[in-house]
């Protein structure tokens, strides 16, 4: 196991359940605690070095190569602690010094401050957590178990239930939250029964999540781009959708990476690098959630109905209220509520204890969440942005340009953890340049919108890739590390068909 797991577990076997090891974390103090303090001073100080040294070397309006301090830090402290909340901290932590030494604690508060009151960030703290209370309960009453037997029934070997996970994950393209959090609690118990790992379970979740809201365009994303693309005149008002279905086509990375994990699902493309090692048992969990536990379930047979019935409710609501994942998952838990209280499961009151030990579960998730908007704030007052866009903007030309195009906002959003805000910032950039070049604008589209898929699909602190890790029970980075081959190999082929076909 990974000495930086977020919570390790090992298993009981005479009890056949999950309990802390309470060995793994040695009670160290002061200098006693040698490797762990003197690496972790020395990491600190050289950050602390190098943003004072961003601060003072450079000019107040043009950062250079500093932009990329906090996202190189937080690159380089998840690789080194596998954690990924304080790694975006320390990259927040490290802009605002370049930014201002003299207030950076300040102005992290401040920045901070703002994020919370952010209404797309009070979106997702109520829809991630509430996702994790109907979990919670879904599991309380048995109902995943009883998903999990009946899928059993059928899919009774690994291949099958690969491709299983996979189907359901394109069944369930309205949005990437959905997606992500009901794939892993509906596959879960399966996979583990099978002896798959829960690594290539995240993979095939993560897979399904973006790429899919993207091909398949009944989707909060496919709406947020069709008003991108009538606001920009690319569209009429009110023909955004029917324009976005014209682009399709032009998406590579999704179908790249769609094709790849059906490939990896049916054993044609097999487990690369940390994959094959986490399918050979060698896989950092984090704790079960608390509805899981065998203790907490209800003794109550379980039943298919009380698993099938809330998520299509949390699906058909979230599509009637114009892909509304709120009051969606609102309906949903009314609708479970009603349904456990009318079999007698449980007294009202022990449902609600469940219900809030399930928000309390996406606590870190939403931690990662809340940490990655403030890296976008620093990055902003960096101008990270502008900084790698004047980079490259000599090559961004034409036949060249939905090549460049996508390698950049693949970076941009990577680096970033932002895949709707790089649109809006590229939009007004890349189109004009598209139109004065003569080069091809839907190509050059598809590449932009590739882009946002790929940084969704890689960026270890992005929602998509946070939820996916969350709902399967290991870390962000575990996660991402374990599917980096594949992702690679699909940004890979995406960028050589765009240059190829432009």
């Amino acid at each position: 196991m990974d000495g930086g797991a977020i919570n390790a577990v090992s298993f009981n076997n005479n009890k056949g359940m999950a309990t802390q090891d309470s060995t793994h974390y040695p009670r160290e103090h002061g200098l006693g605690a040698e490797p762990h303090l003197r690496r972790g001073l020395a990491l600190l100080a050289a950050v602390v070095a190098a943003s004072l040294s961003g601060h003072l070397l450079v000019d107040d309006s043009a950062y250079g190569l500093y932009a990329l301090l906090p996202t190189l830090v937080v690159i380089g402290m998840a690789l080194l602690t596998r954690r990924t909340l304080e790694a975006l901290l320390a990259g927040c932590l490290s802009g605002f010094l370049i930014l201002s030494p003299t207030t950076a604690v300040q102005d992290m508060a401040v920045s901070g401050l703002e994020v919370m009151q952010n209404p797309t960030m009070g979106w997702i703290i109520l829809v991630c957590g509430l996702l994790g209370s109907l979990i919670g309960l879904l599991q309380f009453a048995r109902g995943t178990e009883a998903f999990s037997l009946s899928a059993g029934r059928y899919l009774r070997s690994r291949r099958s239930a690969m491709l299983g996970a996979t189907g359901l994950g394109v069944l369930i393209f309205i949005d990437d939250y959905l997606n992500a959090m009901t794939v892993s609690a509906a596959m879960k118990r399966l996979f583990d029964s099978l002896g798959l790992s829960r690594s290539m379970l995240a993979y095939i979740v993560d897979s399904t999540a973006a790429p899919i809201c993207l091909l398949i365009p009944f989707s909060t994303w496919a709406i947020y781009l069709a008003g991108l693309l009538e606001s920009h005149q690319l569209a009429e008002a009110g023909q955004g959708f029917g324009y976005y279905l014209g682009l399709v086509p032009y998406l590579i990375y999704p179908w790249v990476a769609l094709a790849l994990v059906l490939l990896v699902a049916s054993g044609i493309v097999p487990a690369l690098g940390r994959m094959k090692a986490a399918e050979g048992g060698d896989e950092t969990r984090e704790h079960e959630e608390a509805g899981d536990d065998a203790e907490r379930r209800t003794r109550r047979p379980p039943r298919l109905m009380n698993f099938v019935l809330p998520v299509v409710t949390l699906l058909l609501a979230t599509w009637w209220f114009d892909i509304d994942a709120l009051i969606g998952v609102g309906f949903a838990l009314l609708v479970t509520l009603g349904l456990y209280i009318a079999q007698d499961i449980a007294p009202l009151g022990r449902l609600f204890d469940e219900l809030l030990t399930g928000f309390q579960q996406m606590l870190l998730p939403l931690g990662i969440v809340f940490a990655a908007f403030m890296l976008q704030s620093v990055n902003q007052g960096l101008g990270l942005t502008e900084t790698l866009v004047a980079w490259v903007e000599p090559v961004m030309r034409g036949s060249w340009l939905p090549g460049v195009t996508f390698l950049l906002l693949a970076a941009l959003a990577f680096a970033t953890g932002s895949f709707w805000g790089v649109y809006a910032i590229a939009f007004p950039i890349v189109i004009p340049i598209a139109q004065a070049t003569d080069a091809s604008l839907p190509l050059t589209l598809g590449a932009m919108i590739s882009a946002g898929a790929f940084g969704s699909h890689a960026c270890f602190f992005g929602d998509s890739t946070v939820l996916s890790a969350r709902g399967c029970g290991i870390s962000p980075i575990h996660h991402a590390l374990t599917q980096l081959p594949y992702v690679l190999m699909s940004a890979l082929i995406s960028a050589a068909a765009y240059f190829l076909l432009a």
